[in-house]
């Protein structure tokens, strides 16, 4: 048996053209009729390995050996593909995630979007570029998407079109189908990084400065509040992974509660909380917020969260000025000064009934440092601001770095830190740089 060239695999199957889909050269479909064949027999003679529950490296080689000897026994197998890569297709179209396996293998992809059956799109590098992948139809779209979701006990239909899930490997899924998309079920996987990035990435894909990630190391180290601001895809998680990788390991409980699971901290002395949707009936809920109560009561060193988007916000805010130092979280925002505002917002959201200077004051108070990350048109991600929040009851922040477009280069504009900081880094052991400890403590009041 040989391979087939691929001028010849696409004259049956566009979708089998490997071209803007990198190294991988897997991503050619079986024809229909050979799928629908040897599901139909694997369904007759099989049908209990299809629906076993058991775990999925295991039950991919029994039906690898399965769909192997099925191709041998009846000749389907005997053209176009390798007999090896289309035992792999088909395994893929049963119980995997059909076209999108390449794509989840494919390590320079690392977000996948989904349109609709017959328009996929991809990043790399920071760019989107469409790719030769396609569904045979809407519903194979829609068994893939009840394929993602059905291990999690959650369902996506006509009275619930929408589903937020998460692959094995931690990829974030969302999901959408009719009557709400217009044009179909549209599908978008943020894929889990297998290897955490870190500070030193960061600086050479010139996301910061190497000066301003000895400063960010030396405010988590310092135990300073943290608050990550910016757009969605501008990189907020993964600035939050990295900065997390400057607490000292063992020496602190840290805390980290999140709605889908992505931070990845190597630390050893972890709590990690994921919240929980309502269930098929509308019950069961367990919200950020109330995973941040009972975190409270566990004895944490540092609280992480990986977004606030509601009343958590109230609770983050107390715990940051009751003694909990060190807490980190990001925020949806246009800059360093809105980020603050709209943590306001969200506080007086929470239904607590607080006149909004106390809110203001309590903001202030408890947020030490915010981090601004945007992401530009070329698909480059930086942060293009860090500020201090001011304390003295004055709008706005005051900005220690930022990114100058002119000079298309980081550059320090602040040189002082307000007396609580500097205290704060003393008392765990740490000394500021010349150019922070030399510099007019009170042009920033606190």
């Amino acid at each position: 048996m040989t391979d087939v060239p691929e001028e010849r695999l696409a004259r049956f199957d566009p979708a089998a053209k490997t071209a803007q889909t990198g190294d991988l050269a897997v991503t050619q479909l079986v024809p229909e009729g050979l799928l629908e064949r040897v599901r139909a027999l694997m369904v007759e003679r099989h049908r209990d390995l299809l629906e076993a529950s058991q775990d999925g490296r295991r039950r991919r080689e029994q039906l690898r050996t399965a769909v192997g000897r099925l191709l041998l026994e009846t000749g389907l197998g005997s053209h176009r593909l390798t007999r090896d890569g289309l035992v792999d297709r088909l395994v893929d179209y049963l119980v995997g995630y059909g076209p999108l396996e390449p794509l989840l293998a494919d390590p320079t992809v690392t977000e996948i979007m989904v349109n609709g059956p017959d328009m996929v799109y991809v990043e790399r590098g920071g760019r989107i570029e469409p790719v030769g992948v396609r569904f045979r139809d809407e519903q194979h779209l829609e068994d893939v998407i009840a394929r993602i979701v059905a291990p999690l006990g959650r369902r996506i239909d006509y009275s619930l079109p929408f589903v937020d899930a998460r692959l094995p490997d931690g990829s974030r899924v969302h999901a959408i189908i009719r009557p709400l998309a217009v044009r179909g079920p549209a599908l978008t996987i943020r894929k889990f990084a297998r290897r955490p990035l870190t500070a030193g990435d960061l600086v050479r894909n010139g996301t910061l400065s190497e000066e301003m990630a000895d400063f960010l190391s030396l405010a988590v180290r310092g135990r300073c509040n943290l608050l990550i601001s910016g757009g969605a895809g501008s990189g907020k998680t993964t600035t939050l992974n990295v900065l997390s990788a400057f607490i000292p390991d063992g020496m602190e409980r840290i805390v980290t509660i999140e709605d889908a699971a992505e931070l990845q901290l190597d630390q050893q002395h972890v709590v990690a909380l994921e919240s929980r949707p309502p269930n098929l009936e509308g019950k069961g809920e367990i919200t950020v917020r109330m995973l941040l109560r009972n975190a409270l009561r566990m004895r944490p060193d540092r609280i992480i969260i990986g977004e606030c988007r509601g009343g958590e916000a109230f609770d983050l805010l107390q715990a940051m000025n009751t003694g909990h130092e060190g807490c980190m979280s990001t925020i949806h925002a246009n800059s360093c000064a809105d980020a603050l505002v709209r943590l306001e917002n969200m506080v007086l959201m929470a239904g607590e009934s607080l006149p909004h200077e106390a809110v203001r004051a309590q903001v202030r108070a408890g947020v030490d440092i915010v981090v601004h990350q945007a992401r530009f048109r070329d698909g480059t991600r930086r942060i293009t601001e860090i500020a201090l929040a001011r304390a003295d009851g004055k709008e706005g922040t005051v900005t220690i770095f930022r990114w100058n477009p002119e000079r298309a280069g980081f550059e320090r504009v602040g040189n002082s830190l307000p007396p609580r900081l500097l205290a704060r880094l003393r008392q765990n052991g740490l000394s500021a740089p010349a150019w922070l400890a030399t510099g007019g403590e009170q042009e920033v009041p606190r």
